[in-house]
């Protein structure tokens, strides 16, 4: 192999993986996750992911999760966490959302509930055309829209992790 064999080509990717490597490193540091790009990365390949997971309809839940009550943590993808105010009816929920960047219509809100332990998680939003025929639980509105609401199962350890949590916490008494 004359002049440019995998030599070349194996010193050259070095090169531009150490400047990567140490960006993502500079980025993840110890301040509040939903802030770090890595993070920011994570959590819109999680939303992607749950939408790919939402095609399968073995994964939509007919009725409301226990545990989607009180205030939960709820984003629009690509946003931080903001809370959401529930309340509930024998046959539906309403959430009232407290944050930034809600989508007016198209889109929709998907309440997302562990599926090895049942534990409902949080509410993640899309700004894009949620599916028609699949049941709904409810709405999610803000002060100047309401999007339909459906529930799904997810395989929690693929959108979120300890380093990069999907949702922060948020309480009764949080700021948005």
């Amino acid at each position: 192999m004359a002049g440019g064999g995998p030599a070349p080509q194996i010193a050259g990717m070095k090169r531009l993986l150490f400047p990567l490597i140490l960006l993502a490193v500079a980025c993840g540091g110890d301040r509040n996750a939903e802030n770090s790009a890595m993070c920011g990365f994570s959590a819109v390949a999680a939303g992607t992911m749950v939408l790919d997971q939402f095609q399968g309809r073995s994964t939509v839940m007919p009725e409301a999760p226990a545990g989607l009550t009180g205030t939960v943590p709820a984003r629009v993808v690509g946003r931080g966490t903001a809370r959401a105010l529930v309340a509930r009816t024998d046959s539906t929920v309403m959430l009232g959302y407290e944050g930034p960047g809600f989508p007016e219509r198209p889109g929709f809100g998907v309440a997302l509930v562990d599926d090895s332990s049942e534990v409902f998680r949080g509410v993640l939003i899309f700004d894009s055309d949620g599916p028609a025929d699949y049941p709904q639980i409810g709405t999610i509105s803000s002060a100047t829209s309401t999007l339909p609401l459906y529930a799904m199962r997810i395989t929690w350890s693929r959108v979120s992790s300890e380093k990069c949590p999907l949702f922060a916490a948020v309480t009764d008494s949080t700021t948005m």
